[in-house]
């Protein structure tokens, strides 16, 4: 092994065992966090309504339903979502006691289906997890976001000690030799895998950093697009405080929730923000497909009058803007589909596999069974 290599690979081997216990909690709860909307919908059977031929109730409606056993909770926080017409919408607030609650209602009856307190629910214990390790956020942004980054170190220097320097070993680095020692075995499935993972873990790696760093995520749009993107591609619509505006002569949840409908009349799922206390814009979005977040239109309102103050459809967005939108399904594998979430799936199970496989080989070799030397012969 060359004297640049050994280097590699005592970088590759003590950012590993530095950053292993982190990467295998963040790498197994993203593997079992990739389907976790194909779980709920077997599990949770009020994800699903039969559709109608009439339009859903308005999110005025739906709100109040899902307060009636809440009184005090203002409907003016709640975040209330349509996932389309086979699905149930959502109307998610936290209550009195500080627990962030998730009501289930058929859209078309506002007949409350289910109520989930999130902080129970396993998928939401998971995010956490996979999030925040269930440390303080501001500690684990760089608990999560220092492992992390070692991990991609880590990819690339293991794809500098992977490289086979003459051809014929080639052929051993890209299978797995079963009938040999569990040692070579054991080495094989870090080697072996790491490379095939490799590519699809970058991008997870990546993503994941972009939300943890923003800078990072602005930096890769600025190369994209060149410099730095339109000001008017970014939601920062402000209101006026001190200008009079008329009130909606409608709750404002639904004035904001039938513009969006009007404007974006292809979108399967919306989400409307809370309207808040009148001094901040009033947010929505209207995604393309149902669960994707991808294509997405994305809305500004007055909080008084219900006026549209900016609106960015997806259409009119860069390259750059497009490219922050897909992060999230990028990092779920969601963009692709069923398919997309099993390659993240089997990527993140690979990854999660890394730090054991290579803490393994580290131990072995520290703890090699020395072979006695041989006695010099009597004369």
């Amino acid at each position: 092994m060359t004297p640049f290599k050994k280097a590699i690979g005592k970088l590759h081997l003590w950012l590993g065992l530095a950053s292993g216990l982190v990467v295998f909690i963040v790498s197994l709860t993203g593997a079992i966090f990739a389907f976790q909307d194909d779980i709920r919908d077997l599990t949770e059977p009020w994800r699903k309504v039969t559709p109608r031929a009439a339009a859903p109730l308005l999110p005025s409606r739906l709100q109040a339903a899902a307060l009636a056993a809440h009184p005090g909770v203002a409907a003016a926080e709640c975040w209330t979502t349509y996932f389309g017409p086979e699905r149930s919408a959502t109307v998610f607030f936290t209550d009195k006691a500080g627990a962030p609650i998730m009501v289930s209602l058929n859209p078309y009856t506002g007949q409350v289906l289910h109520e989930t307190d999130l902080r129970t629910h396993f998928f939401s214990i998971v995010q956490e997890i996979h999030m925040h390790l269930l440390l303080p956020e501001p500690v684990a942004k760089w608990v999560v976001g220092g492992g992390i980054s070692v991990f991609v170190v880590l990819l690339l220097t293991g794809l500098v000690l992977w490289w086979p320097r003459r051809r014929h070993e080639r052929k051993q680095r890209f299978a797995i030799k079963w009938g040999a020692r569990w040692r070579r075995v054991n080495y094989d499935l870090h080697n072996v895998l790491g490379f095939y993972a490799a590519s699809i873990g970058l991008v997870l790696a990546l993503t994941g950093l972009f939300m943890i760093f923003p800078w990072m995520l602005e930096s890769s749009m600025f190369v994209i697009n060149g410099g730095p993107v339109d000001p008017r591609e970014k939601m920062t619509a402000k209101v006026d405080t001190r200008q009079p505006a008329p009130t909606a002569a409608q709750p404002l949840p639904d004035v904001v929730y039938r513009t969006a409908r009007r404007l974006s009349p292809r979108a399967e799922m919306i989400l409307l923000g809370p309207t808040g206390g009148g001094k901040d814009p009033v947010y929505c979005w209207a995604y393309g497909k149902t669960l994707h977040y991808y294509h997405r239109d994305e809305y500004a309102f007055h909080p008084a009058s219900g006026q549209v103050l900016q609106f960015l459809p997806h259409a009119r967005k860069s390259a750059a803007t497009r490219f922050a939108d897909m992060n999230y399904d990028l990092h779920t594998g969601q963009i692709l589909g069923f398919g997309g979430k099993l390659v993240a799936c089997l990527a993140s199970l690979i990854a999660a596999s890394l730090p054991v496989t290579g803490t393994v080989i580290w131990w072995g070799r520290r703890h090699k069974t020395k072979k006695p030397k041989p006695r010099a012969a009597l004369a």
